[in-house]
């Protein structure tokens, strides 16, 4: 993966600025632009780090919300609610890994119409090593310490609550309580390979 030249200047700071002459200032242009960019970094190098797997970030995801499930199975229809993908999505994402022999697939005998996706013991496997190598480099926010992280978490609380990703009575987890990628993660899709 090659890096971009860095350029002489922030551009997001720059398009704010010129935002500014243009229409007023308007905050939240340089904010969303700025989140933006940084899931795309974000993205890449989790992506860089579990792509020797076999996976992307979303399959890492898929089989951590399987690990923590009690039977290490879940049915597809929960898997897109906990992942908060479309179905479609959920389901390509699950035949890549059944394809990759971490995960297999089996009617659902407690719903007729439904699909079971079960963690095999190379998923595991899998899941346990890209883990080790995603904690090493910090899910790639080693930039930020533990209490800079619980403030990124709890300054993007209100958007998801408002998006209604969950019941806003919910409490938010105690200051450094465990939080895996799975439990909290951004809606997305699996992107072809």
């Amino acid at each position: 993966m090659s890096k971009p030249l860095s350029l002489p200047f922030d551009p997001i700071a720059r398009a704010d600025e010129l935002w500014q002459r243009r229409w007023g200032a308007v905050p939240a242009m340089g904010a969303i632009t700025s989140i933006m960019r940084a899931h795309q970094i974000l993205l890449a190098e989790v992506d860089a780090v579990v792509k020797p797997y076999g996976l992307t970030f979303a399959r890492y995801e898929a089989l951590v919300l399987l690990t923590f499930s009690k039977k290490g199975e879940l049915p597809m229809s929960k898997i897109g609610e906990r992942l908060m993908v479309h179905p479609t999505s959920v389901t390509n994402t699950v035949d890549r890994l059944v394809r990759s022999g971490l995960v297999t697939k089996r009617p659902n005998p407690n719903d007729g119409r439904g699909t079971l996706a079960s963690i095999t013991d190379e998923g595991r496997a899998v899941c346990d090593a890209a883990t080790r190598d995603l904690m090493a480099m910090d899910f790639g926010l080693g930039v930020y310490d533990g209490e800079e992280c619980q403030e990124i978490f709890a300054l993007l609380r209100p958007l998801r609550v408002a998006a209604q990703d969950f019941a806003d009575g919910e409490p938010a987890p105690a200051a450094g309580a465990p939080r895996g990628p799975a439990s909290d993660p951004a809606p997305r899709e699996d992107r072809p390979e």
